[in-house]
């Protein structure tokens, strides 16, 4: 990877500050350009270089009457014990914008906590994005666990394995699981089961205060499990004629919520979903191609939190529940 030069540096500084300035102090860009000595239009050129190099993080602190509405329809027809949603851009075609900066600001609210807590993660694009979002901070009393592999057959990691980002924001220990999220046989999938590590974390991630999750959908060649490489062309289309319409950490169900008997369930090495667990299980994911396997997971109390968007939300209410 190529060095920064000092060039590079420096400009990156001063578009530090001119957000700073703009974002959290309130300037308009002609106080910055007054006070950083510099044109308005180069004052204004630094702002939108702080945004688009992720140097400055924007969320909204004010809940829309609308969202709110969805949210609690959401909450009362699925009985969700947490339920956010937030604005839509319908023009966008991000699949994790405004629910990346939700789902951080619900992680971070955990994350403040004086007291120990276990968070369990899931693994995925939209959870990847929330880590990204996460303010930087200090939780070493803290435990951040994984609830699902992150390497494929061939023993390739996964790049969207949200643990070990998260714990790097946050500098809490990690605990990753170096297993596939599906084995090759049950005999594979046994093996790693009673290795002494693994029991330990499951031990771990079973006594979780909260669970973050992301709902992929099955069947179709976007299918996150097949593009990742954890499952094959042939193991996809089986699943999609078996009725899988989605998947949480691996575990495929269907389009009523309930998991697929055989197949790849048979040699999943993640945890089992356990939705009646005492913990929170919160999904996070929004866009049409989710909407099926978000609105089943639903139909199947297979979660108990939704964190989604704007667009999804009057989706997911305006279909059967």
């Amino acid at each position: 990877m190529a060095r920064q030069s000092d060039g590079d540096t420096t400009r990156l500084d001063d578009a530090a500050r001119a957000g700073w300035l703009y974002y959290v102090a309130g300037n308009t860009q002609d106080e910055i350009a007054r006070k950083l000595g510099i044109s308005r239009q180069s004052a204004q050129r630094l702002v939108s270089l702080a945004v688009s190099e992720r140097l400055i993080k924007v969320r909204l602190d004010h809940p829309i009457a609308r969202c709110m509405e969805l949210a609690a329809g959401l909450s009362d027809r699925y009985g969700l014990a947490l339920c956010e949603v937030a604005p839509s851009d319908p023009t966008s075609p991000s699949i994790t914008i405004g629910v990346a900066e939700a789902a951080a600001a619900e992680m971070e609210r955990w994350l403040r906590r004086s007291e120990p807590t276990v968070m369990a993660v899931g693994t995925g694009r939209t959870l990847r994005a929330v880590a990204d979002q996460l303010t930087a901070m200090e939780c070493p009393q803290h435990r951040i666990v994984a609830l699902v592999g992150n390497t494929k057959a061939d023993g390739s990691a996964t790049f969207y394995d949200a643990v070990v980002r998260i714990s790097d924001r946050v500098k809490a220990p990690y605990y990753p699981m170096p297993l596939p999220v599906v084995a090759r046989n049950h005999e594979e999938r046994d093996l790693f089961s009673v290795q002494s590590s693994v029991e330990n974390l499951r031990a771990l991630a079973s006594r979780a205060d909260i669970r973050f999750v992301g709902v992929g959908l099955i069947g179709g060649p976007e299918a996150a499990l097949l593009v990742d490489g954890f499952i094959t062309e042939e193991e996809n289309a089986e699943l999609r004629a078996a009725g899988a319409v989605g998947e949480i950490t691996g575990w495929a169900f269907d389009g009523d919520g309930r998991l697929i008997e055989g197949l790849t369930n048979d040699r999943v090495t993640s945890l089992p979903l356990a939705p009646s667990s005492g913990a929170p299980m919160v999904a996070v994911g929004m866009g049409r191609a989710r909407r099926t396997a978000l609105l089943a997971a639903l139909r199947g109390r297979l979660v108990s939190g939704l964190i989604t968007d704007e667009v999804t939300a009057e989706h997911l209410l305006k279909s059967r529940a």
